[in-house]
C-alpha cells in the first residue's frame, strides 16, 4: 500500500512537471513569438538570439538549461540537481517538439490580448512545476548560486536579470513592445502567486461572544469545522472572557456569519484571509473523536 502510493505521488509529481512546462512551451510558441513579444528568463534570451542570430528558440534553450543545470548541479549539490532536471529537459523537449511539428501561433491583432494569453499560460504554468515541488531551472540558477555564494537576494537577482534581458531585447523592439515585456512579466507574476496559493487560502475567523459555548457548538455541528477556545482579556473593561478561533473556506462563510449572529447579534467577528493552512482536517484527513465529559 504504502508503494503505491509512493508510485502514485512520483507520477502525479512528473505529471505536473510536464503539465507546467508544456503550458509554458505553448505560450512562448503560440503567443510569445507569433507576435514579437519580449520577456525575460531563459526565453528571453533565447528570442534575442533568435532575432539577432537566428538561433532556434528550442536550441538556445537546450544548451542554456544544461549549461545551468551542470553548474547548478555542482555548485548547489545533488538535492538542487534532482529537482531541477525535470524542468532542464522537458521545457525544450516541448519547445522542439512544438516547433518540429509546425503548430501554429496566433498573430493577435492586439498584441495586448497575446500579453494577457502569454502571461496566464506561463504564470500558470510555473505555478504547476513548483506546487509539485520542483525548479524551472533557467535563469533561477545564477541566482540561487549568488545566494549561497555572495548571500544575494534571489527576487533581487532575477529582477536584475529580467531587467537586462529586456534591455539586450529594446535594441530590436519598439516602445510599445518594452512595454508589452514588462506588462507580460507583471501578468505572470501575478498569475504565479495565485496558482501558488490556489485550492490552499482559506479564512481565518475569530469571535468574541458572550454566547461562545452555544456558538462553539454551532460551528462544530453544522459547519463541521474545528475551534480552538482563547482566553483574552478586553482592552478597556479588562474583563476575561473566551474567544473562538476557526479556520473555514470562503463557501462557508455567509454561514457561519448567519449562525454566529443569530446566536448573538452582537458578537464581535473579524475575518482575515490566509494563504495555506496544514494539519487535521486540512492536509490530513478528519479524525471524529467522542466527546470528554
Amino acid at each position: 500500500m504504502e508503494k503505491n502510493d509512493r508510485w502514485r505521488g512520483l507520477v502525479k509529481k512528473a505529471a505536473m512537471i510536464t503539465l507546467g512546462n508544456l503550458m509554458y512551451a505553448l505560450a512562448v510558441n503560440m503567443f510569445i513569438v507569433p507576435n514579437d513579444l519580449i520577456t525575460g528568463g531563459t526565453t528571453g534570451l533565447a528570442l534575442f538570439f533568435n532575432r539577432t542570430a537566428g538561433i532556434p528558440v528550442s536550441a538556445f534553450v537546450w544548451c542554456f538549461n544544461i549549461t545551468m543545470f551542470l553548474w547548478g548541479a555542482w555548485v548547489l549539490g545533488k538535492e538542487f540537481a534532482v529537482s531541477t532536471a525535470a524542468s532542464t529537459v522537458i521545457y525544450p523537449l516541448m519547445l522542439s517538439i512544438l516547433e518540429w511539428t509546425g503548430a501554429a501561433g496566433f498573430v493577435m491583432e492586439e498584441k495586448l490580448v497575446a500579453v494577457v494569453y502569454a502571461g496566464l499560460l506561463i504564470g500558470a504554468g510555473i505555478g504547476v512545476v513548483m506546487r509539485a515541488g520542483a525548479s524551472t531551472g533557467g535563469m533561477d540558477i545564477p541566482a540561487l548560486i549568488g545566494k549561497k555564494k555572495w548571500n544575494f537576494n534571489v527576487s533581487f537577482v532575477i529582477y536584475l536579470f529580467d531587467c537586462i534581458i529586456l534591455a539586450l531585447q529594446v535594441a530590436a523592439a519598439d516602445i510599445y513592445s518594452i512595454l508589452y515585456g514588462i506588462l507580460l512579466i507583471m501578468v505572470y507574476t501575478l498569475v504565479l502567486d495565485k496558482a501558488l496559493v490556489m485550492g490552499t487560502a482559506k479564512i481565518q475567523v475569530k469571535i468574541v461572544s458572550r454566547e461562545y459555548r452555544k456558538i462553539n457548538t454551532l460551528l462544530g455541528e453544522r459547519v463541521d469545522c474545528g475551534t480552538t477556545l482563547l482566553h483574552m482579556e478586553s482592552g478597556y473593561l479588562h474583563k476575561e472572557q473566551e474567544m473562538i478561533l476557526a479556520v473555514i473556506s470562503s463557501r462557508d462563510l455567509p454561514k457561519v456569519n448567519q449562525l454566529v449572529l443569530a446566536a448573538d447579534p452582537e458578537a464581535f467577528i473579524v475575518v482575515s484571509q490566509i494563504n495555506e493552512v496544514r494539519g487535521r482536517g486540512f492536509t490530513l484527513s478528519k479524525v471524529y473523536r467522542a466527546k470528554k465529559d
